[in-house]
């Protein structure tokens, strides 16, 4: 049976560094293809949503041979990507209403740790998603939108769950965690979630409840598995 899938998306171009230097960014390619594959070949619907309804930008790092096992596969990626038509037809996310959908999804980038983590909206999606019980996927960098996840206490709607995110030993060896102004895991856990760690670059899914959380790009495959297993 058909279900309707909201993909949450960075509407950033930039992630703002320590030194004010924009470094360009987006979203990251494998992040957003690998699950619509999975999810479209489901027979699932899925429409895009970004802050203000802007286009997404994809982060053209995530388009080399390099990060996606070589020239072949990443010419397979970016002309997947080239044909989603949902992400060239964003809806605005300050429309959406989570009634209307069954799952939620967040592809990563660095783009999140510019608009989404600060994202008031995106924020009570989120609140909203996990109180639901509806099934709710974030990766990599994504996750840096439970950081506006704020509960009626004030605390953070996400504390004590069990998550996967972008380590600090990931953003080290991708050599821009002394150009950040902050690293992810560690906001995480100043925020009180608990951030499970894998091998760098390895897949590493983390599931608690309907949350379904990955790693890194390599989890995102592994990730649209988990979110699929809920939908069924």
């Amino acid at each position: 049976m058909s279900k309707k899938i909201l993909f949450v998306m960075t509407g950033a171009d930039h992630w703002t560094l320590a030194d004010g230097t924009k470094h360009p960014t987006g979203f990251w390619a494998e992040e957003a293809v690998a699950p619509y594959e999975a999810l479209k070949g489901a027979g699932h619907e899925i429409t895009v949503a970004t802050p203000g309804g802007v286009v997404p930008t994809v982060d053209r790092g995530s388009l080399a041979a390099e990060v996606n096992g070589g020239e072949e596969s990443a010419k397979k990626i970016a002309d997947t990507l080239a044909s989603i038509e949902e992400i060239k037809n964003p809806i605005r996310l300050e429309d959406v209403r989570l009634e209307d959908w069954d799952a939620v999804f967040y592809p990563g980038g660095h783009g999140p740790m510019e608009d989404l983590a600060v994202d008031a909206t995106s924020g009570r999606l989120l609140t909203r998603a996990l109180e639901s019980g509806k099934p709710l996927g974030v990766v990599c960098h994504a996750p840096a939108a439970l950081l506006a996840a704020v509960g009626e206490d004030g605390g953070n709607s996400f504390k004590g769950r069990k998550i996967a995110a972008f380590t600090n030993v990931e953003e080290t060896q991708a050599g821009l965690a002394d150009r950040a102004k902050w690293l992810l895991e560690t906001r995480l856990r100043e925020a009180g979630l608990e951030v499970q760690v894998g091998e760098p670059w390895a897949p590493n899914v983390v599931v608690d409840g309907n949350l379904v959380t990955g790693q890194n790009p390599a989890s995102s495959a592994p990730l649209a598995q988990e979110l699929l297993k809920k939908l069924a």
